[in-house]
């Protein structure tokens, strides 16, 4: 397999454990654009984003063991959350808010375990679970919570097993599910679960293939579908399914492209889309959908841009949109994205400069870059974005 180097910590089965062989580290920006360097982070000093809707944005710096918090103002733009960075363990890696919006987790890759933080939905801060960390396989990388809020699953990259999990409800906490870890393909990286809460998908990293998952509704078990794994193209890392869990998408980082899916509803089994795989840019890893499933955007490392799609309701095929790729700047080298609960922005981890990008989405599924990026800790990698409502920071959907 391949090495790619994110950071000190290797974030999937058989990665080495460095940066760019060559490049110096880039400097941290700390001012966000659109605010001067004495703004004040309070809350009393942010707008509301164009919906009424207070808007946050996560991040997790793999090298400085931290999470930045930041909130969304009525232009997209970014700022800090007084309190930000709140302290992770070894390498954290990917962040996934829970569906009701109380929680996140985040995966630390270098320490085995898993950080639960309660979201404070006026804020936007972050204060640690009790009992957290909690243990995971490892190298854990990839995490998703089921869409009842019930159950979480993370991908343990160096064990080639999934950890399962059931959630309390009232405080976040995590318990190991009977049975867990459940055995995976090699160097297993992202996960995702449907929107139905049926089915859980581990992407492969070291074995080009998907294992797909039934959940047992009532203990979080997992049971390999019939014919998982399923085949992809070289070195997949990042998936997304469709808020109407019809398709999956799994980015594939070595032969620069995107696998697409069509779900069977009963069974959870995957059939290649007609098409499959369809073009990115150099080094995609990650990926994100837009709220409403029309758009499928993935970040290119290598290339400076991100590759953007508007997807086919039917068939689930990919058609670049107008203007794709788009440009991430020359010294870019984005890597994680993440679209916000309303669908107006996208914003993007960059490993090349240590800072989160924005990007204002039009109706036609474009992105523009606004400003200049934010500041970040050491390695950005997984980012996860809520709203408010109801007095929760709710995420796009699943």
């Amino acid at each position: 397999m391949r090495s790619f180097h994110f950071g000190r910590y290797a974030l999937a089965a058989g990665l080495a454990i460095a940066m760019f062989a060559g490049c110096s580290a880039p400097q941290l920006r700390t001012v966000p654009f659109g605010v001067t360097s004495n703004a004040r982070p309070d809350w009393a000093h942010r707008a509301l984003a164009p919906n009424g809707v207070v808007e946050f944005v996560y991040v997790a710096n793999n090298d400085s063991e931290n999470v930045s918090a930041y909130s969304i103002n009525k232009t997209g733009a970014l700022t800090q959350v007084k309190g930000s960075p709140f302290d992770a363990e070894v390498g954290p890696a990917i962040v996934a808010v829970d569906p009701a919006g109380k929680f996140a987790y985040v995966t630390n890759s270098g320490s085995a375990s898993v950080s639960a933080y309660s979201i404070d939905a006026s804020t936007g801060a972050l204060t640690q679970v009790k009992g957290s960390p909690f243990a995971a396989g490892t190298g854990s990388y990839g995490i998703a919570v089921d869409p009842t809020g019930k159950f979480a699953y993370v991908g343990n990259s160096d064990s080639s097993s999934v950890s399962a999990y059931t959630i309390d409800a009232s405080s976040g906490a995590l318990t190991t599910v009977k049975g867990s870890p459940f055995a995976a393909g090699g160097g297993p990286a992202s996960v995702a679960a449907d929107p139905a809460g049926k089915f859980v998908y581990v992407v492969n990293n070291g074995s080009n293939n998907v294992s797909a998952y039934s959940i047992n509704a009532t203990s979080g078990a997992l049971t390999q579908v019939k014919g998982s794994p399923f085949s992809s193209d070289s070195e997949p890392f990042g998936i997304a399914i469709d808020p109407k869990g019809k398709f999956a998408y799994v980015v594939n980082s070595s032969s620069n492209d995107v696998s697409a899916y069509s779900i069977n509803a009963a069974t959870g089994a995957l059939t290649p889309v007609k098409g499959s795989p369809f073009r990115a840019g150099k080094q995609p890893f990650l990926v994100a959908m837009d709220p409403t499933g029309k758009f499928l955007y993935v970040p290119n490392v290598n290339s400076n841009d991100v590759s953007g799609y508007s997807i086919s309701p039917t068939s689930g095929a990919l058609t670049q949109v107008n203007g794709s790729p788009f440009s991430a700047g020359k010294d870019a080298a984005p890597l994680g994205m993440a679209v916000d609960p309303a669908g107006k922005f996208g914003y993007t981890t960059d490993i090349g400069t240590f800072s989160v990008a924005a990007y204002s989405m039009n109706a036609n599924g474009a992105l523009k870059a606004k400003g200049s990026p934010v500041g970040a800790g050491s390695h950005p990698i997984g980012i996860a974005t809520c709203g408010v409502q109801a007095g929760k920071c709710i995420p796009p959907p699943l």
